[in-house]
């Protein structure tokens, strides 16, 4: 096979072969007498495998490191495994277009939310909360869990929102009591009532989970999106949550 074939066979550009070659991921083949490079079985293998590690986001030294491992392997056993990562790929394509069939019955029928598509998950915990009362730190507190619904991992997002989904039967007792924070200052003694009615209807876990996943310390990798949960409310309101995470996280100490 000579480069432009090599490239259609695999899926990527005569550029990209010439610059993986260049990177020292690709060796480069022999030439027949006429110049031309002669590709081969095992050149479109490994150019195969350079391709998916680079769709899972890995950067060209990783790419090289995890090709440095499988050295020594025979082109049976990574045909296999080309052949396992396609299955999960098609898992994932077949998954994804279950999601999107159901979002479509439900934007056809008129009911995907506002701020939509939504996970499975947070689509149950939503609906457990039923109709709530106008209330400015529920629309927040919606605002919020669709963030963390956005960015969080699969399996953070889905462990977080089963944790919370508990806590839907209180929502009617809690929002008042942070809605009424909105004009005070942070040392109000409604801080502390709030604090102890919320950490009340939240379980041990959230005492950890909640911390470890949104408030990261300054400089850390999750610092931007402790800003964001709580840059738009009330420092009296952004108190009382604090304390309640803390006052949770005491009680979780006291129980061991």
């Amino acid at each position: 096979m000579r480069i432009g074939e090599i490239a259609a066979l695999v899926g990527v550009t005569p550029r990209a072969v010439r610059h993986y070659h260049q990177s020292g991921l690709l060796p480069e083949p022999a030439r027949r007498a006429n110049g031309y490079r002669e590709y081969g079985v095992r050149d479109a293998v490994l150019l195969a495998r350079i391709r998916r590690l680079t769709e899972l986001g890995l950067g060209l030294d990783e790419v090289r490191d995890v090709l440095a491992d499988d050295e020594g392997r025979g082109l049976v056993e990574v045909l296999e495994e080309l052949a396992r990562d396609l299955t999960r790929q098609e898992a994932v394509i077949r998954e994804r277009r279950e999601r999107l069939a159901a979002l479509l019955d439900e934007a056809r029928a008129g009911r995907l939310p506002a701020d939509g598509p939504l996970s499975p998950e947070l689509a149950a915990l939503l609906s457990g909360l039923g109709e709530l009362p106008e209330s400015p730190m529920a629309a927040k507190d919606r605002e919020i869990l669709a963030l963390l619904d956005a960015v969080l991992p699969d399996e953070e997002r889905a462990r977080l929102m089963d944790l919370m989904r508990g806590t839907a039967e209180h929502a009617h007792e809690v929002y008042p009591l942070l809605d009424a924070l909105a004009g005070v200052g942070p040392d109000d003694p409604r801080v502390a009532e709030a604090a102890r009615v919320l950490a009340a209807c939240l379980p041990d876990e959230l005492g950890v989970e909640i911390p470890a996943a949104v408030s990261g310390g300054a400089g850390s990798s999750d610092a931007s999106l402790a800003d964001a949960l709580f840059a738009d409310l009330a420092p009296a309101q952004s108190a009382a949550i604090h304390l309640a995470m803390r006052l949770v996280r005491e009680r979780r100490e006291r129980s061991r």
